[in-house]
């Protein structure tokens, strides 16, 4: 294989796992532009070095099993998936981020074989599942969520008290939160000063469809034992749909 060869399905292989990279890095996802890139890169080296060494006599005919590596790198972007789920409660986050690295590796390990049209081809399917297919997802979530008309919205209000120097992680904490479960929204987050300089406060508005007590009771302790934090409280009002 030709060194001309090589940096081209390279170079195929980063400009594909940029472009799913660069929508996951825009939805402020764990594994963004750097890891799907990275992922698809080093999936086609691997692909790459087992077709180089397999093509013993320089002819291009392949007399090795180039196709293990392939099993390998499947096997091996399992465990790096698997980095990435987290469990919280009833939510497990990162399932969509876990997937999305694997296909990166589908497409990397497509481009390192040298099929141009299927790498692509599989990297514009994740961007479609992961654009064209939210709205319908959205929708379904809040079909199956909402129930009867006559259920009720409820506010949570969070007021945490903190460090000044960890305001920055917490709020990453409560978007990310949010953010992972279809039946929550972040309506306001804002964070205003103490006397004490040192000190800063956190506001948080939650909107959920549905009554979330108990989730948002995990949600207080999970604050309560971050480093930095000295107060967290919250309060619940309940809306009727429908009302103004």
């Amino acid at each position: 294989m030709t060194f001309t060869i090589f940096l081209l399905r390279i170079g195929l292989a980063f400009l594909l796992g940029a472009l799913v990279g660069v929508e996951r890095q825009y939805r402020q996802k764990s594994a963004g532009l750097k890891t799907n890139t990275l992922v698809s890169v080093g999936s086609a080296a691997f692909v790459l070095l087992s077709l180089t060494l397999t093509d013993t006599d320089g002819s291009g005919v392949y007399r090795g099993d180039a196709t293990r590596v392939a099993g390998q790198i499947v096997t091996g972007i399992g465990f790096l998936g698997a980095g990435v789920i987290m469990k919280g409660g009833r939510t497990v986050i990162g399932l969509n981020t876990a997937a999305t690295i694997w296909c990166s590796a589908a497409v990397g390990t497509l481009a390192g074989a040298g099929l141009w049209m299927q790498a692509t081809t599989v990297a514009f399917a994740v961007l479609i599942a992961h654009i064209g297919l939210r709205p319908l997802n959205t929708w379904l979530s809040r079909r199956s969520f909402h129930g009867e008309e006559e259920s009720s919205v409820y506010y949570y209000y969070f007021n945490i008290r903190c460090k000044e120097h960890v305001e920055n992680h917490l709020r990453v904490l409560l978007l990310n939160t949010v953010k992972s479960d279809e039946h929550l929204q972040l309506r306001s987050l804002k964070s205003s000063e103490e006397t004490n300089p040192a000190y800063t406060r956190i506001e948080a508005e939650i909107l959920a469809d549905g009554k979330h007590d108990a989730d948002m009771e995990r949600l207080a302790g999970l604050l309560t034992l971050e480093y930095g934090v000295t107060e967290v409280s919250w309060e619940v009002s309940e809306q009727r749909k429908g009302e103004e």
